[in-house]
């Protein structure tokens, strides 16, 4: 790669650092649930905008979608640089969502700035929804991958990670009808939709000791009823069904849903349970781009964990795994809080709007537009990325 395209880069992504950090910051302060992110989807479309760049939303099947293409000289591969920007339930960006969607903009910025220069293509991908509703693998139905040849995004954390330990999930969500009475002058009359809901509570509960330890089963009751001296003729819940790979959570899945079953049978109740239309996949990752990535991110003076512990780390789940089985793709994790604060808490969700969490943004943004150049630039890095895509989905 030639290193004044490197040099380019990196000093725009500097020049641009004020701006970035006030977006991911505008992100932070207004958080926005699944599909419904129109105010990150509307700031980060401006900024392409007004940097020169045709930015759309509305893509791929989804209003909050966003897309916007380099003018480079194209004849090579095309790499997309995804942003997220989807907020938690009370609890806001305590992922850090704000953090990704500022470092794939901040990287698609430097970038356009040798774009002239660059073999191939470059594509700003937002991708709505990854906390709840598999953005990604509804835009990939769509056809947003389709001639994508390697596909990028960072992930903020507590440590560095060159990928983020995965496994899939599924989302379930039941609902018990049973008939309302009087609790007290008429038990009899009723039957006790949140008995039917409790029983398949237990029953998982029993499930989860004859699991693998790679498996998780865990939900909530969102409706246990109206009030106390009414018998519940509704309750609902929601609940993940996670497993290491999609083999075992195709088998995990029906063991689950018999308990949601035993639950209606032993109450006497009906139940509607309806499984999310799309399963996250584990996270199938690229290799020679993770090491690459890391590489340009330890130039930034972080240290990553090292490789051979990643598969002890607690894992959690992403829709870009899906992508992961489609494309090329990495999904590093760079700290932006110290390391006994956990994402999917209020603690680093203030990290995510820190100095910190900044410093992640602008490492991140930098670490990706080089990465996504040697890719570019790199033939031998283009057919081991490719390479080692094969040989993995043939593992999978």
């Amino acid at each position: 790669m030639s290193s004044s395209l490197y040099d380019r880069v990196s000093e725009r992504i500097d020049e641009l650092a004020q701006m970035l950090v006030a977006t991911s910051r505008s992100i932070h302060a207004n958080p926005e649930l699944a599909f419904g992110e129109y105010f990150a989807c509307r700031t980060l479309g401006e900024i392409l905008t007004r940097q020169g760049l045709d930015a759309r939303s509305d893509v791929w099947s989804l209003p909050t979608a966003l897309e916007a293409n380099l003018p480079t000289r194209g004849g090579g591969p095309t790499v997309a640089l995804l942003a997220e920007y989807d907020a938690l339930p009370g609890i806001g960006h305590a992922c850090g969502h704000n953090l990704i969607a500022t470092a794939a903009l901040g990287a698609t910025l430097g970038l356009l700035s040798v774009a002239r220069e660059l073999p191939g293509h470059v594509r700003f991908l937002g991708t709505p929804a990854e906390e709840k509703g598999g953005g990604k693998e509804l835009m990939a139905r769509a056809g947003a991958f389709d001639g994508i040849d390697a596909a990028m995004m960072i992930h903020p954390a507590g440590v560095n990670m060159a990928t983020m330990p995965c496994i899939c999930v599924a989302e379930v969500r039941v609902t018990y009808h049973g008939r309302a009475a009087h609790a007290s002058a008429m038990p009899h009359k009723g039957i006790n939709a949140l008995d039917g809901l409790l029983l398949a509570y237990q029953a998982i509960a029993n499930l989860r000791q004859h699991i693998r330890a790679s498996e998780r089963i865990h939900g909530i009751i969102t409706d246990g009823g109206l009030a106390p001296n009414i018998v519940p003729e509704r309750a609902a819940g929601e609940f993940y069904v996670r497993a290491a790979n999609e083999k075992a959570l195709a088998a995990l899945k029906p063991r689950v849903q018999a308990c949601f079953e035993a639950g209606a049978v032993g109450s006497g109740c009906t139940v509607d349970i309806e499984w999310a239309g799309v399963d996250y996949l584990d996270l199938n990752t690229n290799w020679p781009l993770a090491d690459r990535f890391q590489a340009h991110a330890e130039a930034c003076g972080r240290t990553f964990v090292p490789r051979e512990k990643l598969a002890g780390s607690p894992a959690g789940s992403t829709d870009m795994g899906n992508v992961s089985y489609r494309v090329p793709a990495i999904h590093p994790m760079l700290a932006a809080a110290p390391a006994n604060v956990v994402i999917h808490h209020p603690d680093f969700a203030r990290w995510a709007g820190s100095e910190l969490g900044d410093r992640a943004a602008l490492d991140g943004a930098r670490a990706l537009a080089l990465t996504a150049l040697d890719y570019l630039t790199d033939p031998a890095l283009q057919q081991a990325s490719t390479h080692a895509f094969e040989v993995s989905k043939g593992l999978s």
